[in-house]
């Protein structure tokens, strides 16, 4: 009889066991995720150092973490070629677009991925945005309106299409449409590519006037261009950092006080002054 209850208690445990791997280890891994990848030009696609095709490229993944590099192909072989780590989670799709370059410092792209929030939402019909930038310290904007510098989380965002855009002096703008859902945090990270003609201007400044950061003005004006916004924020100071003192008009014109690398001085009211970005701003 001991036996029997032996062998019987013997089973009981190696069912358990079965049981404890099939629900906790093996459908673990039969976790997936979503992995699409563009790019411009087209490239080979290496995963974990494993050629799997060429972009742009659509299939499920196991949840994890993965090394990506791409390659250009035929005619763009003197185009720099990427390698980055991603994140496959469960259920979400991992979305990697790169432009390459001739240049990593030319090359520019964008990983989104979505993760859930570490809190509840202070409300139903609430999600969050995560920024970060390669340089850090872009500007961040959300729907046209400035939202800090990234490193940078926004927390209750309406869930719904959203257009997020990062910009910083002397680098190309981004801008994507991204979709915020409740509860779900978006993580975006993007690479700005380098903007030589800007680059160009900021070097010829810096040689013409190698001992002044700042140049004063005298008898020239600036006059405000369309922006996004319809309106532009004057700060204290030549900063994004800056408090914000004013706002002023597209089409509005004002004395130039000063410069300093992509800002200007203005007289905005009678005794007040403050720095607008010279993105927006023409120079007469």
């Amino acid at each position: 009889m001991k036996p029997k209850l032996l062998l019987l208690f013997i089973l009981v445990i190696l069912f358990v066991g079965f049981v404890l791997v099939k629900f906790f280890v093996l459908d673990k891994q039969n976790e997936f995720g979503q992995l699409k990848i563009v790019s411009s030009p087209t490239a080979s696609i290496f995963i974990n150092n494993v050629v799997i095709g060429k972009t742009p490229y659509y299939e499920k993944y196991r949840i994890g973490e993965y090394i990506i590099k791409l390659i250009p192909e035929g005619t763009a072989t003197e185009t720099a070629s990427w390698q980055g780590k991603i994140n496959i989670y469960k259920n979400s799709l991992t979305y990697v677009n790169r432009e390459l370059g001739s240049s990593d410092i030319n090359s520019a792209g964008e990983i989104l991925t979505v993760t859930k929030m570490d809190h509840s939402p202070k409300s139903a019909n609430l999600g969050e945005v995560y920024i970060e930038t390669e340089p850090q310290g872009a500007i961040v904007n959300l729907d046209n309106d400035e939202k800090g510098i990234a490193p940078l989380m926004l927390e209750d965002v309406p869930q719904g299409e959203h257009e997020l855009s990062v910009f910083m002096p002397g680098f190309f703008r981004r801008t994507l449409k991204i979709n915020v859902e409740s509860g779900l945090r978006v993580n975006a990270s993007f690479k700005l590519a380098i903007d030589q003609s800007q680059s160009s201007k900021v070097k010829e400044n810096k040689e013409a006037t190698p001992s002044a950061e700042i140049k004063t003005s005298s008898g020239n004006s600036v006059t405000v261009k369309d922006t996004p916004t319809g309106w532009l924020r004057v700060r204290e100071e030549p900063s994004v950092d800056a408090t914000e003192a004013a706002r002023v008009n597209p089409g509005d014109k004002f004395s130039l006080i000063e410069e300093k690398s992509n800002w200007y001085k203005i007289e905005y009211e009678k005794g007040k002054f403050g720095w607008i970005s010279a993105e927006y701003a023409v120079k007469e």
